[in-house]
């Protein structure tokens, strides 16, 4: 699902890292400013239900798709908690 398809697009980074915790969800993102706020709630102990990120530049929409296939059938949900990964793998 995307920031779009849940009328979130215009929702604040936090605001839309707590979006993805009420949906049980990961949040895939090239949004530089979300490694920040994942970062804050990581020192703060406030929980998000995981951030993928990826540089604009550092990665080919195919290996992106790849990656978070790999991702998908290799993690579960409850893995993600609090954590950061950045793409590719």
């Amino acid at each position: 699902m995307t920031a779009q398809e849940d009328s979130a697009r215009r929702l604040e980074d936090s605001e839309l890292l707590d979006r993805c915790n009420e949906l049980q969800r990961v949040l895939v993102s090239q949004d530089i400013d979300l490694l920040r706020v994942a970062g804050l709630r990581n020192k703060n102990g406030v929980p998000f239900s995981g951030l993928i990120y990826s540089h604009q530049m550092s990665v080919t929409i195919g290996q992106m798709v790849r990656d978070l296939e790999l991702i998908v059938r290799a993690t579960s949900l409850e893995e993600w908690l609090n954590r950061v990964e950045y793409l590719p793998l």
